[in-house]
């Protein structure tokens, strides 16, 4: 009996015929590859639109440089809101599976036409190639927002899913298992309804009953008898003392004994009600994240108008386009990754004793430090840029002679940033997020890039307006040469700073998901 009982996993994952997944068929790093494939494509594509978008608005659809940032960085961030509604569609009814594979054809679709925009005579913008001006028509302009948002909101049913996804193929009831996180062979974990729904019941269940007392035996509260949780796909919570006001949720009232049925938008179990804490306590963590990804933004902006003001030259015959630079950021991240694991943990452990060397806000902390020095970094770099500009009165050259890989740097020291803060963010939100939550906590972790983009766009509005109000070129001009770029790098290292410190207060008061231990058995 024991031995069968090990045949299976104990997460509550499945297979592909919805029975319980069995341990050495499925899952691990066998059903990996096909995940990873699936996002080293996505990615590839994403990251191939985003770092050369600025350009293409500025520079084909004849939009201004601010006009071009905004443009850039609203469709970036909606490419990490609509991660809610993949997320949505997986934990309530999909499952994380089949939301990949729906999205994905969504995705491809929104490729094909953005491609047919950029490359079909009559759906591209006609150039002037004697003045360097392009004018595309309404026409042309519509078809190519289409794809740009249907890929926008393809990217919504692969980010939240796809990360999750992988981490189902490990038991995190198997120890082993559990230490290698990092179609027949998958493991699904089954959806749990409408995280939303559950957590609305919660909710007015609480204010229904605002007068009810919470016992002090807070054993007495109500939680399903059977080992399995009511929320399909989850597994039990166990109660915390916090946010003790939603407690009354779970409380059972004479009139719940009477109606017989339950009904859960008056009485929840303590797992729902934890499930609502959860999301509350991550929430002040999350928000963090907001300034951290306008910082990460400026990569696919700011860093890119930058560079094209500076000597693009590798050899006197060949130019670097200046979005690719961010392949810097990428090469710190390659780094970087190792590095932290096999040089800063194990050093790390030796003094602070956890296993992993830091707790995951500590490692968040690390990087929002570090993309302060990235901000400072860039904006001491457009500094000397413009210095040697008046100097030399360089104004109308388009490409002053000082090397684009100045910027090399700033992207390096983002990817540091990257390693530390968007790693420990997925692994946090995972971790602590209920079982059948986790593509939606996992989406909460995209918002935060999204609002992060809205941020960088609301910013760069303030400033122009402010800057430009008396008549003046502004910061962030057409032309580099006669704006104040560094101030804007400036004010948000200024802003990194005093989020570094709320983080540091929000950090001091979490308390950490705990496992499910059940009732005394005294």
């Amino acid at each position: 009996m024991a031995e069968d009982d090990n045949k299976f996993v104990k997460d509550g994952t499945v297979d592909y015929k919805n029975n319980p997944a069995i341990k050495n068929q499925t899952g691990t790093w066998r059903a990996c590859p096909y995940i990873l494939g699936n996002e080293c494509c996505e990615r590839l594509a994403y990251y191939g639109i985003n770092t050369n978008l600025v350009n293409y608005l500025k520079y084909q659809m004849n939009e201004s440089s601010v006009v071009a940032v905004n443009n850039v960085t609203n469709w970036s961030g909606t490419c990490y809101v609509t991660p809610l509604l993949g997320a949505f569609l997986a934990d309530a009814y999909l499952g994380r599976f089949w939301t990949i594979a729906a999205f994905s054809i969504i995705y491809v679709f929104g490729m094909t036409v953005l491609t047919l925009s950029a490359s079909i005579h009559g759906l591209k913008p006609p150039c002037d190639h004697d003045n360097n001006s392009c004018h595309p028509k309404g026409l042309q302009i519509g078809i190519f927002y289409l794809g740009l948002y249907l890929i926008a909101l393809g990217t919504g049913g692969i980010k939240p899913c796809v990360s999750s996804f992988g981490a189902d193929q490990f038991d995190d009831s198997d120890e082993t298992e559990k230490k290698k996180k990092r179609t027949k062979l998958y493991r699904n974990q089954k959806p749990g309804g409408s995280p939303l729904t559950r957590i609305f019941q919660v909710v007015v269940a609480s204010f229904r009953k605002i007068k009810v007392k919470v016992p002090r035996d807070t054993s007495v509260l109500f939680e399903t008898n059977d080992e399995e949780s009511v929320v399909q796909g989850s597994r039990k919570l166990d109660h915390t003392q916090q946010l003790s006001f939603f407690d009354k949720a779970a409380v059972e009232t004479q009139s719940d004994k009477i109606k017989g049925s339950i009904n859960p938008w008056s009485l929840c179990t303590v797992t729902q009600v934890e499930e609502l804490k959860s999301i509350i306590r991550l929430l002040p963590i999350w928000a963090t994240g907001i300034i951290f990804s306008s910082v990460y933004s400026q990569m696919g902006t700011l860093f890119v108008l930058q560079g094209n003001t500076m000597d693009l030259h590798m050899t006197k015959s060949f130019e670097i386009p200046s979005a690719s630079l961010s392949l810097f950021d990428t090469i710190s991240v390659i780094f970087w990754v190792p590095v932290y694991d096999r040089v800063i943990v194990p050093l790390a452990r030796r003094i602070t004793g956890h296993r992993n060397g830091f707790t995951q806000l500590q490692r968040i902390a690390i990087g929002l430090v570090i993309s302060i020095f990235a901000m400072l970094i860039a904006g001491t770099l457009e500094l000397v840029r413009l210095t040697s500009v008046k100097q030399h009165n360089y104004y109308e050259m388009k490409h002053i002679p000082m090397s684009i890989f100045w910027q090399v740097p700033q992207y390096f020291v983002i990817g540091c940033a990257e390693v530390f803060t968007f790693i420990g963010q997925l692994e946090f939100f995972y971790e602590q997020a209920p079982d059948a939550m986790r593509s939606l906590c996992s989406a909460l972790s995209l918002i935060t890039t999204a609002l992060g983009n809205y941020l960088s766009t609301f910013l760069v509005n303030v400033v122009t307006d402010m800057s430009t109000r008396h008549g003046g070129a502004g910061w962030i001009p057409d032309n580099l040469n006669y704006g104040h770029l560094h101030y804007f790098f400036w004010l948000l290292a200024v802003l990194s700073m005093i989020n570094f410190g709320f983080f540091l207060f929000v950090a001091k008061f979490y308390t950490y998901k705990k496992p499910y231990i059940g009732p005394s058995s005294s």
